[in-house]
């Protein structure tokens, strides 16, 4: 037994140690971009151009992020990005969790079908495919002049996750909540506003940051919608715009400044959020 025991216990530790390492390389994959663009952004764009292995500056130069704030009116890209991000965010809870509460409680004709074609829009991104046809209709609806029609679409990205993790989160909870409020005299509608929205915090938590961070990171919709208006531009496309401001070349040290400093604000978000991200997670992928 005891040799049976210590042999399992060796095995036990390889397959841990491989985990491990396995995490470990993964992580480092993930995080090596970032730290190549912090890193860059203290660097002179010859040094950033020649390349090599080296991802520490040779020589700090800390003016870079100087002349990435006053190359690119960060003021008014940072205001429209927490706009955008904003708005997708306040969209995305209204709408998910008002649509995972009927499909959960509310019984009507066809639910498990229009659930299903929710769920199945879970795996499908038609990309740009649909930017045309999406920009042609802001036209036609004179929204094309503001970030609103940007706001609405990216909000309707997501929602099938989202609504996929309130009704979840939702079945977890017991239907004699809902008769209890009934006795007292609520509505449906009451019952979603004082009864159940409160106990959604941690999954709404979740979402709060996913939205969030979709408006935050969206780039071909904003570069789209805004190339005949620079004010409307969110830092995404702003920053990218900062590699156009060297003498001839790319200044790549110029947008990993900018780049860097927009991270920032994301960076103070998941840090609000990060405590709630994964109990909400788990607590709306029940079986439901």
């Amino acid at each position: 037994m005891e040799k049976g025991h210590a042999v399992y216990s060796t095995k036990t530790k390889i397959l841990r140690s491989l985990v491990w390492l396995f995490m470990l390389i993964l992580a480092l994959l993930i995080i090596f971009p970032v730290c190549y663009i912090v890193f860059g952004s203290f660097k002179a764009n010859a040094e950033l151009l020649v390349g090599g292995t080296n991802i520490f500056p040779k020589k700090w130069i800390f003016t870079n992020y100087i002349d990435a704030w006053k190359q690119a009116n960060f003021a008014t890209y940072t205001l429209n990005s927490v706009f955008l991000s904003l708005g997708v965010m306040f969209i995305s809870l209204a709408n998910a969790t008002m649509a995972g509460y009927v499909f959960s409680r509310r019984k009507f004709h066809g639910k498990e079908l229009l659930y299903s074609l929710f769920v199945m829009f879970m795996f499908i991104n038609v990309g740009s495919v649909s930017l045309r046809p999406l920009f042609e209709l802001a036209v036609k609806l004179k929204m094309n002049k503001s970030l609103l029609s940007v706001i609405f679409i990216s909000a309707g990205t997501g929602q099938a996750t989202y609504i996929f993790l309130c009704r979840g989160f939702v079945n977890s909870l017991p239907v004699e909540l809902d008769e209890a409020a009934k006795i007292d005299g609520c509505s449906f509608f009451q019952i979603y506003h004082m009864v159940i929205l409160p106990l959604l915090k941690p999954v709404m938590a979740t979402i709060a940051l996913l939205s969030f961070r979709q408006g935050w990171n969206e780039y071909i919709l904003p570069l789209v919608f805004t190339m005949t208006n620079d004010k409307l531009r969110p830092l995404t496309v702003g920053v990218n715009m900062l590699k156009n401001a060297g003498d001839g070349t790319a200044a790549w040290n110029i947008m990993f400044a900018g780049a860097t400093i927009a991270i920032i604000p994301m960076l103070i978000i998941y840090c609000i959020f990060s405590r709630h991200f994964m109990g909400g997670m788990t607590s709306g992928a029940v079986k439901g």
